[in-house]
């Protein structure tokens, strides 16, 4: 392995609980970091250092392979570095001896692959010995004095205008790579010839506390590119799912709705590719199996604890959860959206049930997101 990745993820958080697991778009942000290591060609090799047995799970199953992080070097105090030493020297012991370390941070939910691959190859072609993940700014810096306020970056008493200035670079924090001999010899991560790999401001969001992390779930649904819904089997609520979350009520009381015929035909297109599907509602209205019943497919309604349902009905399936995908639109919801490798809502879903999804579709419930789904799951299916 010329070049490998290290992601340090310890699992004592204190801002946010449980933070390196904690999802954006729908994935842990542990395995959005393996991800998007995995993602650039020049990296061979992707570990994380982690002494949590949840954050090593979640690595895992995104592809990585686990350095067992210990507790000398797991605390509040303990550096990145000192982390980033003990997995070279456990790689060694493997018989791995890269050329080129690249360190990335889980707590950067949008790492740009392309750009983390653009800075590997320039250390391994020996044109920088350290590199940066970094965004251009034209901001004007302060700091206080006893005098007040002077400028940093720039002679506060004069205003150029922007086109006149040159930009300075801000770190995003996302990714740093490095020579591992000038790294060993060092002990830091900037060292020799340090150079800039540029990446896009948007991304330069870190997750240091819980407004950070509510913020880059709102950018989510932005700055990911959609990815085909590669599934092995599809759960789903019923109302604001199939229906649009109304019902209509006649003098007698009874209620009826309304459904989309093109989310019948959606379902239709994946009873004959063969995919398990099944609805799990909470409503009790028999309603729920009737059009179960018409579509063709499982059906369990009145179900008010709808967790352990899904996870029975996955086992009995043999399909792991990170294989599902689950459809639902409100607070009911989330316990199985957050279980599933899949949380899918629909465009008019609750925040907090958006905040958790993988996909937000662009259909609202009853209007063709079932359809919309159906169509991006056939697509991964080829």
């Amino acid at each position: 392995m010329r070049a490998v990745a290290i992601i340090p993820a310890r699992g004592g958080s204190k801002g946010v609980p449980g933070k390196n697991v904690a999802r954006v778009g729908g994935v842990p942000l542990v395995a959005r970091a393996v991800r998007a290591a995995l993602a650039a060609p020049s990296i061979d090799g992707v570990f994380v250092s982690t002494d949590d047995a949840t954050i090593a799970a979640a690595a895992r199953e995104a592809g990585a392979e686990i350095i067992d992080r210990p507790a000398d070097i797991a605390g509040d105090l303990a550096t990145s570095e000192a982390a980033l030493l003990h997995g070279l020297d456990s790689l060694a012991a493997r018989g791995i001896e890269p050329q080129v370390l690249a360190f990335l941070q889980a707590t950067s939910p949008f790492i740009h692959s392309e750009a983390l691959d653009g800075a590997v190859a320039s250390v391994l072609a020996g044109e920088h010995d350290s590199m940066l993940a970094a965004f251009e700014t034209y901001a004007f810096l302060w700091q206080r004095g006893e005098a007040g306020a002077t400028g940093v970056n720039h002679d506060h008493s004069f205003r150029p205008r922007r086109q006149d200035r040159e930009p300075h670079y801000q770190e995003s924090g996302a990714f740093y790579v490095m020579d591992v001999a000038g790294f060993r010899a060092s002990g830091f991560r900037f060292f020799g010839r340090v150079g800039v790999a540029e990446v896009p401001a948007a991304t330069g969001i870190e997750i240091d506390d819980a407004h950070e992390l509510e913020s880059a779930r709102a950018l989510a649904s932005l700055l990911d590119t959609p990815a085909p819904v590669d599934v092995d089997a599809l759960v789903m609520d019923f109302d604001g799912v199939h229906t649009e979350d109304t019902a209509i009520v006649d003098q007698n009381g009874v209620e009826s709705v309304t459904v989309s015929r093109s989310d019948g035909m959606g379902i239709s297109m994946l009873r004959k590719a063969g995919l398990p599907m099944m609805i799990l509602s909470r409503e009790e209205n028999p309603v729920v199996a009737a059009r179960a019943r018409k579509l063709g497919i499982e059906v369990s309604h009145d179900v008010q604890d709808k967790l352990p349902y899904l996870e029975q009905w996955c086992a009995e399936k043999g399909v792991p959860l990170d294989r599902v995908a689950y459809v639902g639109n409100d607070l009911p919801d989330l316990p199985c959206l957050e279980a599933v490798g899949w949380p899918v809502v629909p465009a008019d879903a609750h925040p907090r049930a958006a905040a958790v999804a993988r996909v937000v579709l662009t259909r609202p419930g009853g209007r063709g997101a079932v359809r919309e789904l159906a169509e991006a799951i056939i697509a991964a299916r080829g």
